[in-house]
């Protein structure tokens, strides 16, 4: 059996297309195959980028976010902060 996948096309932030393609030829049957296309999905981050461009951040507020969490990850590496 041999087929191609190519799923979920996508134009991200500088304009370019991200575009999945599972070659399935090492793979026996479609269970597989999927299996392998979802892990492929996971790793691409495409949800997230969808759910990012759902509404508008203004860049103020994303710079700030970032500070915020190299923040929080430096206390945390420090030992500042206990979970």
């Amino acid at each position: 059996m041999e087929f191609s996948l190519f799923l979920h096309s996508l134009n991200d932030q500088r304009g370019y297309i991200t575009m999945l393609i599972l070659d399935a030829k090492d793979c026996e049957n479609i269970d597989k195959a999927l299996k392998k296309y979802k892990k492929k999905f996971e790793k691409a981050r495409i949800l997230n980028q969808l759910r990012d461009r759902q509404f508008y951040t203004k860049k103020s507020i994303r710079q700030r976010t970032q500070v915020l969490k190299a923040v929080y990850k430096q206390q945390l590496a420090s030992g500042k902060l206990d979970d």
